[in-house]
């Protein structure tokens, strides 16, 4: 099986949350703190809580996720830029996603003390929203049961994603999710907006029945 650069992600992903479930000070040493971030000037923390997670039901999830669409988004760079140049894009597309997912809540909760995040949510959720673009009418199934076209699914996820970003109090971080979506999005069409074009030929032609 070919190691591509999505696998090597993941496999980096899980040892350092493995070492993390083994070693509590370094999750706390690279969560997501806003608050750290701003009276420390802790900024590395914006990429390196992307790769710690909660739990493994909590890498699981993010890490299947990504397994998936990753290899979508990984082969059109690899064909928008070229093979090497591909990989470079591709790992940047990543780790800036992680980055400025992250941002809006950081302006919203950096005088607060007692929150933290993290996870690579914002990486993960960018990946699977360049995939909607890139292909709007492939099915995405819920726990392998539920399962509808991207773009209705990739809609119905951002509006759910805003709502709880504004009601809060679940302690997810629902903006990442969002402004990763938001980031993918844009990636893909600023890279080519004959993609934003496909897309919406296919949405429009589109027949539930």
């Amino acid at each position: 099986m070919e190691l591509s650069v999505t696998l090597i992600i993941i496999i980096i992903t899980c040892i350092t949350s493995y070492y993390g479930w083994k070693n509590p000070e370094f999750i706390n040493k690279n969560l997501f703190t806003p608050y750290i971030i701003k009276t420390d000037g802790a900024y590395g923390r914006f990429l390196t809580s992307g790769f710690i997670h909660k739990d493994g039901t909590h890498l699981l999830f993010n890490m299947f996720t990504f397994y998936f669409f990753g290899n979508v988004v990984e082969s059109y760079l690899n064909y928008a830029f070229g093979p090497e140049l591909g990989i470079v894009a591709f790992v940047l597309f990543y780790l800036i996603a992680i980055i400025i997912a992250d941002i809006p809540t950081y302006l919203k909760e950096q005088n607060n003390p007692s929150y933290h995040a993290l996870g690579a949510s914002g990486g993960t959720s960018a990946t699977v929203f360049a995939s909607i673009i890139l292909m709007p009418l492939s099915d995405i199934c819920i726990f392998g049961i539920f399962c509808l076209p991207g773009f209705i699914l990739g809609l119905l996820f951002l509006g759910y994603a805003f709502y709880k970003g504004r009601a809060g109090g679940d302690n997810i971080n629902h903006d990442a999710h969002f402004y990763g979506a938001v980031f993918g999005i844009l990636v893909i069409v600023l890279i080519s907006p004959e993609n934003a074009l496909h897309f919406w030929e296919q949405v429009k032609n589109f027949s539930l029945f």
